[in-house]
């Protein structure tokens, strides 16, 4: 009897949940399985999805194979096509010790082949499943799920259900445990981030939540915020990165496009003069702050100077670590049925936008040579700057440590010191 083999796709909050679901099938007793957590972002990603089904399908003769993930919840009948595939577990069964128990006897026809629910009738997330995954020296805490926003081009609530969050209390708890085990960083993670507490009783907002955890847990040295909306930002946040240095100095942002008839047609929240602003403020109250941005080019009607406008932003909001998407038509999403761009516009325009981010990138690091740096350590040798700059070290270091080291020079996209 062999232990199953995980396969894992698409953002952190899948990361997260392949490790809760390792976790289930263990104690479940699940053995000679293969399940696939699968990602729905774009078409590309459901197609790299049944391509690595195949390949584990192969690689595990007599294995059954398991699918779920976000392609699982909005495509099952795709998957369950597929004579490979043994059974298609939705986004909400996935993460219920119950399916892993029903799993785990036999795959003889006990259990439904689909198992997949309305996810939107889904209202608890399950973020105490695990305390946090990572390296030994950060852990990912998931504190919210699902998005209560319908943005043009993306299928993901539909694969995640509506916006759901984990009570502060019980995040606290969790992050109070990681520190005690010797986490030195933890990363905050959801769907939609910004929207944490909304359906929570009083309606407190992240920066609450941030300010609560900085509170409570002082022994914690670095907390660390992924995805989050810009315009949604609140008041207590902004504080935040303004007075705790213990709040790292990167936002990764969702900003998607830099003009404003495109972001209307994405039906996006923000116009593009709020997302300059917003950087601005940000960096005036922690000039060392950096932001990553995600950014989609060849949205359907896009212009070349509306395209302009896109690659502008990195300079006028000051971007440093850019995620560029092509755009890829989904299925069921309004921006699959409006004007489509050639591929290879689409394409071209990408790789553009990649050379501003490479550009943006070897700045950033070129002005950090000669400074000092607190090193979080995930190994002996590499580790990553407040500003989430990778460093790779000649002298080992002891590896989940914080450590001053002073960059001496860049070797491709990471600092040598």
């Amino acid at each position: 009897m062999n232990a199953p083999v995980f396969s894992n796709h698409g953002c952190r909050l899948n990361m997260y949940e392949t490790e809760a679901m390792r976790e289930l099938a263990r104690e479940a007793g699940l053995s000679d399985a293969v399940v696939v957590n699968t990602c729905a972002v774009t078409a590309e990603a459901v197609r790299k999805a049944r391509k690595d089904i195949r390949r584990l399908a192969r690689e595990n003769p007599g294995a059954a194979v398991i699918v779920t993930g976000c392609a699982a919840q909005t495509e099952p009948q795709t998957f369950a096509a597929m004579p490979e595939v043994t059974r298609v577990v939705g986004n909400a069964e996935k993460m219920r010790p119950e399916t892993w128990a029903a799993l785990a006897p036999d795959f003889t026809g006990t259990t439904e082949r689909v198992q997949v629910d309305d996810i939107m009738s889904v209202e608890e997330t399950a973020g105490h499943l695990i305390d946090g995954f990572g390296t030994r020296s950060r852990a990912y805490v998931q504190v919210q799920n699902g998005c209560d926003h319908r943005c043009t081009f993306c299928i993901i609530p539909y694969g995640r259900g509506n916006s759901r969050s984990v009570p502060a209390g019980v995040v606290v708890e969790q992050i109070r445990r990681l520190s005690a085990r010797g986490y030195e960083e933890v990363v905050l993670t959801g769907v939609d981030l910004t929207s944490w507490g909304a359906d929570l009783p009083g309606v407190p907002r992240l920066g609450d939540l941030v300010m609560r955890i900085l509170r409570l847990v002082p022994d914690l040295p670095r907390l660390r915020i992924s995805s989050i909306d810009s315009i949604e930002v609140d008041p207590a946040l902004m504080r935040a990165i303004a007075d705790e240095e213990r709040l790292m100095p990167h936002l990764h942002l969702s900003l998607q496009h830099g003009a404003d008839l495109i972001l209307k047609r994405m039906k996006r929240r923000h116009l593009r003069a709020d997302a300059i602003a917003f950087c601005r403020e940000a960096l005036r109250l922690r000039p060392d702050m950096t932001f990553g941005a995600d950014i989609i080019a060849g949205f359907p009607t896009e212009t070349e100077a509306q395209f302009a406008d896109s690659l502008a932003l990195v300079d006028d909001c000051g971007l440093t670590w850019l995620h560029v998407f092509p755009y890829s038509a989904r299925q069921g999403t309004p921006a699959a049925r409006m004007p489509q761009l050639d591929g290879g516009v689409v394409k071209a325009r990408a790789a553009r936008l990649r050379a501003a981010g490479d550009r943006a990138v070897a700045a950033h690091l070129a002005a950090q040579v000669g400074r000092t740096h607190r090193v979080l350590m995930e190994s002996p040798h590499l580790g990553r700057t407040e500003q989430f700059a990778e460093v790779a070290v000649t002298a080992p270091q002891p590896e989940g440590q914080i450590v001053p080291l002073t960059v001496t020079g860049i070797s491709g996209a990471r600092l040598l010191a």
